[in-house]
């Protein structure tokens, strides 16, 4: 019997996932890393984001095109054959599960200041970090819109602290002139810096594709996807851009280089301690929003490409609430025995570990639907556009550029990519076919 999937995401939950999905715990912990950089992370920021925008058009008029659930694994295997939609979907994959690692971390990262000593009991925050995953886990398996509606909740929550440090930074600014700006230098701005610092922000910027990949589960999703995309995408790039701007030029750079939460001691720099702590538990409650957008996409793709032939079958059964649960599963057992394997590392290590590698093998991804959408005009399944053409190229080109900044990540990811290919060997020789519905 053909079991109906319920419509179950319409355009504010769509957009509440990708800003959602962008904005976790990685923004928090952003302006520490980029102190040394000054105003080249300023520079970073906007080449970013215009980067991250022109990658969201490419998946905007992708999805309209191909409204169907998988995202970056479908609109590969339309230009390029079923072989590389297999890498790409494997590659975003474990991008996804590396990624929801490296947000879990930092969310519990934050708890700490809390409570220290999930910092100083080895495996405490492994234990807390797990307990976190399972339990999203279970609650992406009651279907999507129970993750949706939490993501609306969080989503809202997250913006909070984020506009308190904005008011906090025009309060200083209009206190002080501007005299405690860090001065800008044209000298000081250099090619390296500005690429150094970019390759830092990315991190920050992924998940514009995430509307695209539960399409199966949004209303009216050739109208919804495009737009949440563009709309979410856009949002998070401006508060970046303006935030994390404002937190590394108003605060001293020795200080912001040994912060374990740079937002936080901002805050308690220039608003007071218990300021600091109430940063800290929205900067946890953002964390947490993220991992649920997360995970709801890491169930998801394996789903699709279950259900394309290119994953065992078994994963493109769903439950009574049109749930993939066994795809969430396999996803949260890997994410669980990588976490396991790291449990020694520090929070930090965990997080720079896990976030670099992320961002690294997600590029893959970018790259190949760029690619998909040139291709696809050219063999006619996609409408000609001029400025389709233009921005996706500029999108190729920029996710060439990042894979450079990434440096030894990219290697990692490649080998990762790499480990795919038997994989999708072995699928082909047994034969593997989706269900019948």
């Amino acid at each position: 019997m053909k079991v109906v999937e319920p419509k179950a995401l319409g355009f504010w939950m769509c957009v509440a996932l990708v800003v959602g999905n962008m904005i976790g715990s990685g923004v928090f912990m952003l302006p520490a890393s980029l102190a040394p950089y000054g105003w080249n992370a300023v520079a970073g920021w906007i080449l970013t984001i215009g980067g991250a925008l022109c990658l969201a058009f490419v998946f905007a008029r992708l999805a309209k095109a191909f409204p169907q659930g998988g995202g970056p694994y479908i609109y590969t295997q339309e230009a390029f054959g079923p072989a590389a939609g297999f890498m790409v979907a494997w590659s975003y994959w474990i991008s996804i599960w590396v990624g929801n690692a490296a947000i879990a971390a930092g969310t519990v990262s934050y708890l700490s200041v809390f409570y220290p000593q999930i910092a100083t009991q080895t495996g405490l925050h492994c234990a807390i970090t797990l307990a976190m995953v399972w339990g999203l886990t279970l609650m992406n398996c009651f279907g999507a819109r129970l993750a949706g509606g939490l993501q609306v909740v969080t989503t809202v929550l997250k913006l909070l602290p984020l506009l308190g440090v904005l008011l906090l930074a025009a309060v200083v600014l209009g206190k002080t002139g501007g005299s405690t700006v860090l001065p800008f230098h044209a000298q000081d701005l250099t090619p390296v810096g500005i690429t150094a610092a970019a390759t830092l922000t990315l991190w920050a910027l992924l998940g514009m594709e995430s509307a695209t990949v539960p399409a199966g589960k949004v209303v009216d999703p050739e109208r919804s996807i495009p737009r949440a995309t563009l709309v979410g995408t856009a949002f998070a790039g401006v508060i970046y851009l303006v935030v994390c701007s404002a937190v590394v030029l108003l605060t001293p750079a020795d200080m912001l280089k040994t912060s374990n939460a740079p937002f936080a001691d901002f805050v308690g720099l220039h608003g007071g301690g218990d300021a600091r702590l109430v940063l800290a538990g929205f900067a946890a409650i953002s964390g947490f929003g993220a991992l649920n957008g997360w995970m709801l996409l890491q169930g998801e793709v394996p789903y699709a490409m279950a259900k394309g032939g290119v994953f065992p079958a078994f994963l493109a059964k769903t439950s009574r609430r049109g749930a993939p649960v066994r795809a969430h599963l396999l996803s949260s057992v890997f994410l669980t025995v990588l976490v396991a394997m790291n449990y020694s590392k520090s929070m930090v290590e965990l997080f720079t570990f896990m976030a670099l590698l992320a961002t690294a093998i997600s590029l893959f991804a970018y790259l190949f639907c760029a690619a998909a959408a040139l291709r696809l005009q050219g063999r006619g399944q996609m409408e000609p556009s001029r400025v389709l053409t233009v921005v996706a190229i500029i999108a190729t080109l920029y996710s060439f550029w990042t894979l450079y900044g990434a440096g030894e990540a990219s290697l990692w990811s490649l080998v990762l990519l790499v480990v795919g290919l038997p994989v999708h060997w072995l699928i082909k020789r047994v034969a593997v076919a989706p269900p019948a519905e």
